[in-house]
């Protein structure tokens, strides 16, 4: 075995090639050529004498060699990453870069103004902000922390719950005028509503009366929506009634453009959690971003504290 050709730049690149899938994105990640890839995994393949992956003009898949060393690998890397950063930290823990995940609507709305307002704090702190309504592998897209509402299955990842959001039933006041305004629960299945196709139960309406007891109301409507920014969008058009986030529309309530409804009945609000991959939780900045977003959470509109 040639040690000279294990390499921390091989071992990254064959670690990134796995979780990735491909050459090519991984080409694209490390703003290389695709051949410089292909070398750094040939010459590491070549100094270990073992394949490591099986390449096809489609796809690439690993070895059992390469999975019992991909998992060795991660564990060097994270080691190194981790004293490299606690190096860092000795000097000053307000530098350096952190990756942030958050969906999309939360993250346009609210998020970005933490982020920014946490940058104002420490200016030499490097955010990559990344917004998905995707459940992303932290761990595989190389993120720090992701910001995600609603259950959570990611049982790997430190949790750090961060409140519940609280939603609400909303229409325009130009569709109540064309519409009448509902003045019970059981009017709601006649009107026209905007569902997300993409949660779960989104055709039923769960609310809790002022006496305590939980009522469940057919919904549908002509206009179902897959993003929380067209829903918003839909509700000051005038398209339908619906339950929302406070956080998405408080600067429209606030306006008038859009009115709550059935003020009364409660829904369900919705857990807010950070999640933290445990290899990058003893990181001082990213601590600091932690700290800041649970100091801050409390200004969202429309957030219980946890």
């Amino acid at each position: 075995m040639d040690k000279s050709n294990i390499s921390l730049e091989r071992l990254r690149s064959f670690v990134r090639v796995v979780e990735r899938g491909g050459l090519s994105a991984v080409a694209r990640e490390l703003g290389v050529g695709q051949s410089t890839v292909t070398r750094h995994l040939r010459e590491l393949e070549e100094a270990l004498g073992v394949p490591l992956l099986s390449r096809t003009t489609r796809r690439v898949t690993v070895t059992e060699e390469g999975r019992r060393y991909y998992a060795r690998c991660v564990q060097i890397l994270r080691l190194l990453d981790q004293a490299a950063a606690e190096a860092r930290s000795a000097r000053g823990a307000e530098a350096g870069t952190i990756r942030l995940s958050c969906s999309a609507a939360f993250g346009v709305r609210q998020a970005s103004r933490l982020v920014f307002a946490f940058q104002d704090r420490y200016p030499d702190i490097d955010v990559d902000f990344n917004l998905t309504d995707e459940r992303i592998d932290l761990v595989r897209e190389g993120v720090d922390l992701a910001l995600r509402l609603g259950p959570l299955n990611d049982s790997n990842l430190k949790l750090r719950p961060l409140g519940r959001s609280q939603r609400l039933l909303v229409a325009s006041p130009e569709y109540l005028a064309l519409h009448g305004t509902p003045s019970s629960i059981e009017a709601l299945s006649r009107h026209q509503g905007v569902r997300m196709i993409n949660v779960a139960g989104s055709d039923t309406l769960t609310l809790q009366g002022p006496d305590g007891r939980q009522h469940a109301v057919p919904f549908g409507g002509r206009l179902r929506v897959d993003h929380g920014l067209a829903a918003r969008e839909a509700f000051a058009a005038g398209r339908g009634l619906g339950p929302v986030h406070h956080w998405l529309v408080d600067d429209l309530l606030a306006s008038g453009r859009l009115v709550r409804i059935l003020p009364d009945y409660t829904l369900p609000p919705v857990p807010i959690n950070l999640l933290i991959v445990p290899e990058r939780a003893g990181i001082a900045r990213v601590r600091l971003l932690v700290d800041f977003l649970v100091e801050k959470m409390k200004d969202i509109p429309g957030m219980e504290r946890a």
